[in-house]
């Protein structure tokens, strides 16, 4: 952390990271000499630390969705923004960036009308699967696919409507992913959503292996399929819409993190749904500091370095073992 806070366009030395960090906590502060710049602090604390902190909680958020999607629907190829999330949110926030909708909501307009696209799309593709009060994985999937694909179409009808070239580029970044406008306010709600998500995920950790097994041998071991699949739907697409507000659409680490941390310690989703997290959360805040250091001056898209350096990994992990989906401890 204390790496990736000092890398930058400015390179700042440790010593001088921790000095500001500890000079920002009562009492510990009036040991603290001040021998650095007023602008060195502003970027540390103002910029850097809020966005370190927002992409370690992004990250092992979306990673830890991802491990309880691919177990809700039984894929591999199952990621958080499966259910639509991604593709809603993406309406909300073009709507906010090319046309300057939700305009009462100040600063918080752009997130606040990403998680409200988010969640009417979970919700659509929730009505959508739902038959005789039953969801099934295949309705969930297809209903997931078809809703994402008409509000990609409506997303692309906002971006080519835009009156200004610039918003279109606004846009574009957006829902390739960025840490850009991380603040300290910004903190406490992903924070807390991610917090209580993993809890109740690793505290679920028995249904979500007998998920693993099929549908059939859960209901014979005594789970109620059908209420642990609407309540894992609607807490992950609540978990996936606080995350995509703050952060933009970043793709990859919710497919990808499950997968490896798979390979490191089994298919026990107690153990893979902590270390998810931290591998979550590790990977991104990397992925942001390549992002804004490897061209500088200017930044990466978060969703392009995501891509680039995880997908090459991703292919020699599963090149050099016996890996397979679900399949118990044996897949290391």
């Amino acid at each position: 952390m204390t790496a990736a806070v000092m890398l930058g366009p400015v390179s700042i030395s440790p010593l001088a990271v921790w000095k500001i960090a500890l000079s920002k906590i009562p009492y510990i502060s009036e040991f603290i000499v001040k021998d650095w710049s007023q602008a060195q602090e502003q970027i540390i604390w103002e910029i850097r630390f809020p966005r370190v902190l927002l992409g370690a909680v992004v990250g092992a958020g979306l990673a830890v969705v991802g491990v309880a999607i691919q177990a809700l629907v039984r894929n591999s190829l199952a990621d958080p923004f499966i259910l639509g999330v991604s593709s809603g949110a993406s309406v909300g926030a073009t709507l906010v960036i090319i046309f300057g909708a939700f305009k009462m909501f100040g600063i918080y307009a752009l997130s606040i009308a990403a998680f409200l696209g988010a969640l009417v799309s979970v919700l659509l593709v929730f009505m959508l699967a739902q038959v005789r009060g039953r969801i099934s994985t295949v309705r969930l999937l297809l209903a997931g696919i078809a809703v994402s694909m008409m509000l990609s179409a409506v997303t692309s009808y906002i971006v080519i409507s835009a009156p200004r070239e610039e918003g279109i580029r606004d846009a574009m970044f957006w829902m390739m992913g960025s840490l850009a406008g991380a603040k300290w306010e910004q903190l406490p709600v992903p924070f807390l959503s991610l917090f209580i998500g993993v809890v109740i995920l690793i505290l679920s950790y028995r249904p979500l292996n007998l998920l693993l097994m099929g549908d059939a041998t859960a209901t014979t071991l005594g789970m109620n399929i059908d209420v642990f699949k609407k309540f894992l739907i609607l807490l992950t697409a609540l978990l996936t819409g606080v995350m995509v507000a703050v952060s933009g659409a970043i793709g990859f680490i919710g497919l990808m993190v499950p997968h490896i941390v798979r390979l490191m310690v089994g298919s026990d989703h107690r153990r893979v749904l902590v270390v998810s997290s931290l591998v979550g959360a590790i990977f991104l805040v990397w992925a942001d500091v390549a992002a804004r250091t490897v061209v500088s001056p200017q930044e990466l898209p978060i969703g392009i370095v995501t891509a680039i350096c995880g997908g090459p990994f991703f292919i020699w992990l599963l090149r050099r073992s016996n890996y397979s989906f679900g399949t118990g401890d044996g897949d290391k």
